[in-house]
């Protein structure tokens, strides 16, 4: 027998150490070679580390959460080679796939106790008296019930002593329960039930947006504009280009169109589509468009990132929309799609709200938030010179700019050059 130790390889350029996500193996299993190990983050992509070796678990580095230093030790095996190894080769390539997990914490619920036979103390026996959280909890015990009775008023978030029973006996049935719930229901009783407490450890994918977010509220003196757009003709001229696709084209939707036009714009206003390294003092302004998509994942958070926008068609956008945004739902995204965002733009979509103030992605300087789209009343020139009311679809765009770099009329000239294109499509369209 020899102990072979495998340390964390080099898994990512500049990266120094890595979190603990979820361990698959525990001390004392046997493992197979090429077997998953454990998986750690690096920025917002995680790593699975595979067992070079076959061997059985003596030693592993530490809990979930718990962070390591690369190079260290991962995982101690017991094999049964007489060469004892001290460090495992990097993995293959193709060992090390890059994924997104969702933690589910382990939930317990054990069964209510019944109290059966206790005592009651004799009339003019001495003895503290119990307090009222002992007496609250007795006499919860003390209720009769079945098994599945108690399932069930667990499920529905009911305290059985709260159930008056209908029976001789006292013993609560399924039938007292329905008569509690349509008391209830009436409105003599609770409007609510409560959800058992949770806690959940604040690892991997969260743990990274949590200290992302921490740190651009910290470091970034944020502020935001909000103008009013009327989209309109942008939404009938949308309507009308997937009219024409067809089905060899994807589904316009309306983030495209706002990202054409950003790219038609921030040439003029070069300090908005920019990094910012506050260590260093220094400011790149890049010639590129190269805009992350906020997209709500089952894990979080994540913003993949369209390359050389500005180089793209309308479909090409929508296209690379849709891949990227499945592939950060489903786990593929890899660290490439997830980094060199140089401005961000974040839409909710029909839950956008009438205005935002959204957090930049640090280090960027600037973050765009379409609002929802509402129909309104609105004066609009008439035909004779004159006003008249018309029904017109209304959309604020909200803008969060790092006042240390972006002035509050660059961001507002900005986002007016906006306006003017969204309002009037064909200078958007216009080749």
């Amino acid at each position: 027998m020899a102990r072979y130790t495998f340390n964390l390889p080099d898994i990512g350029e500049g990266i120094a150490e890595a979190e603990i996500v979820a361990w698959h193996v525990a001390v004392g299993d046997i493992v197979a070679e090429d077997a998953p190990l454990a998986d750690l983050m690096t920025d917002k992509a995680t790593v699975a580390m595979e067992s070079p070796v076959a061997g059985r678990v003596i030693e592993i580095a530490g809990e979930v959460g718990e962070r390591i230093a690369i190079g260290s030790a991962l995982v101690v095996l017991e094999t049964d080679s007489d060469s004892p190894g001290e460090a495992a080769p990097a993995p293959k390539a193709e060992t090390a796939r890059e994924r997104i997990e969702v933690e589910t914490p382990d939930a317990s619920d054990a069964d209510d106790a019944i109290a059966a036979g206790a005592d009651t103390p004799l009339a003019g026996s001495a003895g503290p008296a119990p307090s009222s959280a002992g007496a609250e909890a007795t006499a919860r015990a003390r209720v009769l019930a079945s098994p599945a009775v108690r399932q069930r008023a667990r499920d529905l978030g009911i305290d059985l002593s709260a159930v008056r029973s209908a029976a001789a006996d006292g013993r609560v049935r399924h039938a007292d329960l329905d008569a509690f719930l349509r008391y209830s229901a009436s409105g003599h009783g609770a409007v609510g039930r409560a959800r058992a407490d949770e806690t959940i450890k604040v690892i991997g994918l969260r743990r990274r947006i949590a200290e992302t977010m921490a740190a651009s509220k910290r470091h970034i003196p944020h502020f935001t504009y909000v103008e009013e757009c009327d989209v309109t003709e942008l939404e009938r001229a949308r309507a009308q280009l997937n009219e024409g696709a067809g089905g060899e084209r994807p589904k316009l939707t309306l983030l495209p169109l706002l990202i054409a036009a950003m790219c038609r714009a921030l040439p003029d206003f070069p300090m908005l589509n920019a990094r910012y390294d506050d260590e260093a003092n220094v400011v790149t302004r890049h010639g590129a468009v190269h805009p992350g998509i906020a997209t709500a994942t089952p894990a979080g958070l994540m913003v993949p990132v369209i390359r050389d926008a500005q180089a793209k068609n309308l479909w090409q956008l929508a296209a690379e929309i849709a891949r990227l945004s499945a592939a950060a739902r489903d786990g593929s995204a890899t660290s490439a799609d997830l980094s060199g965002s140089t401005i961000t733009i974040s839409s909710l979509g029909p839950l956008g709200g009438i205005a935002s103030t959204p957090v930049i992605n640090r280090p960027e300087v600037a973050i765009l938030a379409p609002n929802r789209i509402v129909e309104r009343p609105v004066f609009v020139a008439g035909e004779a010179g004159g006003e008249r009311i018309a029904r017109r679809k209304l959309m604020n765009l909200s803008i969060s700019c790092d006042h240390r770099v972006v002035d509050g009329h660059d961001a507002a000239s900005f986002v007016q050059a906006l306006k003017r294109l969204i309002e009037a499509p064909a200078r958007l369209l216009a080749g």
